[in-house]
């Protein structure tokens, strides 16, 4: 109700000056008891106590201002970021494009945030408050070394996290889905799994890896594989897309990827393509095309123990 009444300011806005002022008005929100929890809807995944399996995607609150505030609506857990190890602008404006026809949005953001440091202040002040608040961590644009970088953000952010989303499958850094590649990628879960063991925490935080919906079939099957290997905490699919079915807005050329109406279908089959490649051993995050109860439920029989929403 409140969001049918406040929609036509808010697009009337560009999208993301509306995005900005959503992020503080949740922030002038006072600390209220968290939602009473659903019967029937509480799950473990990861090692991980979640009230109900719907959470907030990484995108939403890119510099951790607002976990608590989204906990508080009720949401079963929240991811912040991406956040990449040092500040950085993102990708020039404009870069979030509204494609209202088709119930979609394409952005080229390019991991626009304020950097390790702002965020990690921020979740330590969180520490010890109830809620599962995962950290989605990226790679500077610019870096020569973006191993490097998420081994970095693994090592300080894991204190913090409740677990650690390792992003490959942003389209708008330059390269960065190449890290999906078999050698490439096990080289960074090796990485970011001995970064995380120097973090010094008592109770190491799972590690979540984010994946992209335009995948082959030889790539869903060496993913897989390391997530199994490596004994990952689960999978998130998907991203966006860099596909383009039949759009009709006016901003379908915009590059960028895809996100709303048009990626439910393929996200949603390539959630089926990992739950065959794992066999079910290993937990899956829905994300993509979400937009109401029976989308979701179709995520999980689709074979997701989480979904998340944006």
């Amino acid at each position: 109700m409140l969001f049918r009444i406040i929609r036509p300011a808010l697009f009337a806005l560009d999208s993301e000056t509306g995005h900005r002022l959503a992020i503080r008005g949740l922030a002038a929100l006072p600390r209220r008891a968290p939602m009473p929890v659903p019967r029937g809807l509480a799950t473990t995944v990861a090692g991980l106590a979640f009230p109900n399996p719907v959470g907030v995607a990484a995108g939403f609150d890119k510099d951790a201002e607002v976990p608590d505030a989204l906990l508080d609506l009720g949401f079963g857990f929240t991811e912040v970021g991406s956040i990449t190890p040092l500040p950085q602008a993102g990708n020039p404006k404009p870069r979030l494009f509204r494609l209202v026809e088709d119930q979609a949005v394409i952005n080229r953001m390019g991991f626009n945030n304020a950097g390790g440091a702002a965020a990690l202040e921020r979740l330590r002040e969180r520490v010890g408050r109830p809620g599962v608040v995962g950290v989605n961590i990226g790679a500077n644009k610019d870096s020569a070394d973006r191993i490097a970088d998420y081994a970095v953000m693994a090592k300080i952010m894991a204190p913090v996290a409740s677990y650690l989303c390792v992003n490959i499958s942003s389209p708008n850094t330059p390269g960065l889905r190449a890290l999906q590649d078999e050698s490439a990628l096990t080289g960074l879960i090796d990485a970011v799994i001995a970064a995380r063991a120097q973090s010094g925490c008592a109770a190491l935080p799972p590690i979540f890896l984010k994946v992209a919906p335009d995948l082959e079939p030889a790539d869903i099957d060496a993913i897989a594989r390391i997530a199994l290997d490596k004994q990952l905490g689960a999978l998130v699919v998907s991203n966006t897309t860099i596909s383009r079915p039949t759009l009709r807005s006016h901003h379908a050329g915009e590059t960028g990827g895809l996100s709303g109406a048009p990626l439910r279908e393929l996200s949603t089959q390539r959630l089926r393509d990992f739950r065959k490649a794992t066999g079910g051993a290993i937990p899956l995050v829905g994300v993509g095309g979400i937009a109401t109860a029976e989308h979701a439920w179709e995520r999980i029989r689709a074979g997701a123990s989480l979904v998340q929403l944006y």
